[in-house]
């Protein structure tokens, strides 16, 4: 894949994740509280933390690529938590995304912002017709903001992540070209003053 591709919101900026930020990177993935949903266990060390952006640095580099974007505030230049697309499947025309936000940012429509804006990407950039997600089902929030970005539940994958010493059903959601497109199509058009990213 070529360049980073550096994408900007309204209130965020959303770039390549880099060394220095490791500590903010720990004090997300640290957090037990915040990783009970994630699908793996807390960091235990800013070395961790240092070994996790370099793996998302070479996601780009993989026979099934990704990009997995920083999220900043523009306002402050604070880092707010992480999202990307993963598991390009070129042939299907299709990927994974995942995302997590520091818990001092949850609340505010960041994330909701800052999916946006990589879908669009996704689908005017990576060919993609389908994006997929997996949610712990009690993880509610999550649930909810997929569905706003037109998410639709698919089924149950019972026992099909293991985090936390334990097996966790999962629940399957995802995300067509052509209702993307209709959703954004009507929120443009019902949205006074609403610009295409």
């Amino acid at each position: 894949m070529s360049n980073f591709p550096i994408l900007g919101t309204e209130r965020l900026l959303l770039r390549e994740i880099v060394a220095s930020d490791a500590p903010d990177v720990f004090a997300i993935y640290s957090d037990s509280l915040a990783m009970r949903w994630f699908g793996s266990d807390p960091l235990t060390s800013m070395e961790e933390a240092q070994k996790l952006i370099e793996a998302f640095a070479r996601w780009r580099q993989l026979p099934s690529p990704g990009t997995r974007w920083g999220i900043q505030r523009k306002a402050d230049r604070r880092f707010l938590g992480s999202c990307g697309l993963f598991k390009w499947n070129r042939a299907w025309k299709s990927c994974v995304i995942g995302y997590e936000l520091a818990s001092f940012a949850q609340g505010e429509g960041f994330m909701f912002e800052a999916l946006s804006a990589i879908l669009n990407w996704g689908f005017e950039n990576m060919g993609l017709n389908r994006v997929e997600a997996q949610i712990h089902p009690e993880n509610d929030a999550s649930l909810r903001l997929l569905s706003r970005l037109g998410f639709v539940r698919e089924g149950c994958m019972r026992e099909a992540g293991f985090w936390h010493g334990s097996h966790h059903d999962l629940q399957q959601v995802a995300l067509l070209r052509r209702d993307f497109m209709i959703q954004r199509a009507t929120e443009e058009r019902t949205t006074p003053g609403c610009a295409k990213q």
